[in-house]
């Protein structure tokens, strides 16, 4: 019921809104997404945390005002290659360690986390043809796979793909869904009316962004197992907090925004 309530919303959000209001608006969820997050660092105080979610949101118009738009795909880069090596590292895990009671260097790494998803969507909807389009493609892609590899995963998967990180996740559920994105990449494709080259180019980013949404969901799971707790929150009823919600973006955006810069060149 929370899916279905909240999903037309985003939807008519991205699509009606100007760039500016919608900016706006994915600041709030970006928000009570640093909320969280400096919860999963250790800090308990309202003060300490209402102060990380200040200096999140300082952090955005920061990044898109004071910064040229060749920046801004630097920035998206580096945080993509970030996600990348972290890919690598995580099937190297062994055994999760308690967290300390409170990392400060949580708290640094969160502007990665949850400044350049923000960026990316804003990014793409600022996109002088086709922008809102473009954005809204990036959240279908991300509900699309996680839906096709959650069903998927609870009627044929039986290999997990990580017992140790995410137990309920299996390997048939991602296979599922990066099929999943790479059907809902060749309609993007046809939709933009790309050429052939540009079309597998643009495939390849969808099948890399829906991997990657994988990487993301298991780094949360990692972050809330060395804190012994289930959910990043319990904001949405039935989905846990507003991080369990958004952990597939923070690692998928910035992948996409990437590749359709480089796909069409950005703005």
């Amino acid at each position: 019921m929370t899916a279905l309530l909240l999903a037309p919303l985003v939807m008519g959000a991205v699509l009606l809104l100007p760039t500016p209001w919608f900016a706006l608006l994915m600041a709030l969820f970006v928000a009570m997404g640093a909320w969280e997050w400096s919860g999963l660092a250790g800090f308990d105080a309202d003060l300490a945390r209402a102060g990380y979610m200040l200096l999140i949101l300082l952090c955005l118009p920061l990044v898109w005002l004071l910064a040229p738009s060749d920046w801004h795909a630097f920035v998206l880069a580096l945080a993509a290659l970030w996600w990348l090596a972290l890919a690598l590292r995580l099937p190297l895990i062994r055994h999760v360690e308690q967290a300390p009671r409170v990392e400060p260097s949580l708290l640094l790494l969160g502007l990665l986390v949850l400044v350049t998803p923000w960026l990316a969507l804003v990014y793409l909807h600022a996109m002088p043809t086709n922008g809102p389009w473009i954005a809204l493609s990036l959240l279908m892609l991300i509900w699309i796979a996680d839906t096709a590899a959650y069903f998927s995963g609870r009627r044929f998967g039986r290999a997990k793909l990580s017992t140790l990180l995410s137990p309920g996740k299996t390997r048939v559920g991602v296979y599922a869904g990066v099929a999943a994105a790479s059907a809902w990449g060749l309609l993007v494709a046809l939709a933009l009316g790309l050429a052939a080259m540009k079309a597998l180019f643009l495939l390849a980013i969808c099948v890399l962004a829906a991997v990657m949404s994988v990487v993301g969901d298991l780094f949360e799971s990692l972050l809330k197992r060395r804190r012994g707790i289930k959910d990043a929150g319990s904001l949405l009823p039935g989905h846990g907090g507003m991080l369990d919600r958004i952990d597939s973006l923070t690692a998928a955006a910035p992948i996409f925004a990437l590749g359709f810069i480089w796909l069409i060149g950005g703005q």
